[in-house]
């Protein structure tokens, strides 16, 4: 499905972007991976060079200019161009929103929304020159909903959709795709932290879910890989759930 396609995607260490990585991989892409912590990263870089992929790592920080601009031309040095991109880099967050603290506020606003605007300001600037490219970014179902007791994450996913839409309208004419994925709960580190920061949370939105299950990484990362392959070269500003049925 990605076949000679160069694909950069940001928040690869672990959850739903290192899974994400494998089934890009699988589908033949070149990949560049790029997070904040450096082990991981280059651990998973290591398993899938050894199984044959076109792969290569960085280090970085989506809440700092410099930096994201700096990962986006790595990718293009080592790969001659970059053709879709996933971001996914994010972090998690809960209390009420009168308990959380402006110091964490604006830290997971400066992660996951201003992340992904630099993001996607830098992705479009290297696939302007060629007038084309897939961004897929990633907001979850609490950017659909709300519900209490993770109001700052929330609003960062809300945010995360109206950026989205905005940038298809203004990239589109630039031959530039830009879609949103929803998941629902999914198996990854930051759903073991809402196991145990919000007792049954997790446990009463699966129930709730059609299909009466969490999601993997896989299942979002096929997502993903649809997304930013030719198949879907006739969808931009979309918001796609993955998500069991949950929004249903």
């Amino acid at each position: 499905m990605l076949g000679g396609k160069v694909v950069l995607v940001v928040g690869a260490s672990t959850g739903i972007g290192a899974e994400a990585a494998r089934v890009f991989a699988a589908g033949g892409a070149s990949l560049m991976l790029v997070a904040r912590s450096e082990e991981p990263l280059a651990a998973l870089a290591k398993d899938l060079a050894s199984a044959g992929h076109d792969v290569a790592y960085t280090t970085g920080d989506v809440s700092d200019a410099a930096s994201v601009a700096s990962f986006v031309d790595a990718t293009v040095t080592r790969f001659g161009r970059l053709d879709g991109a996933f971001n996914c880099a994010a972090m998690g967050g809960s209390g009420r929103l009168d308990a959380v603290p402006e110091a964490d506020f604006d830290r997971i606003m400066a992660v996951n929304v201003k992340g992904t605007w630099l993001c996607v300001r830098e992705e479009v600037r290297v696939m302007q020159p060629r007038g084309a490219g897939s961004i897929v970014n990633v907001s979850s179902i609490g950017g659909l909903r709300g519900s209490s007791g993770m109001g700052a994450y929330q609003a960062t996913k809300h945010a995360v959709i109206g950026l989205t839409r905005t940038a298809a309208h203004d990239f589109g004419p630039l031959g530039i795709r830009v879609n949103v994925l929803a998941p629902g709960p999914t198996e990854s580190p930051m759903l073991d932290e809402l196991r145990r920061t919000i007792p049954g949370g997790v446990e009463a939105r699966i129930a709730a879910t059609p299909l009466r299950k969490a999601g993997t990484g896989a299942e979002v990362g096929a997502t993903a890989a649809f997304l930013l392959s030719d198949g879907a070269s006739h969808l931009s500003g979309v918001v796609l759930p993955v998500d069991g049925g949950y929004t249903a």
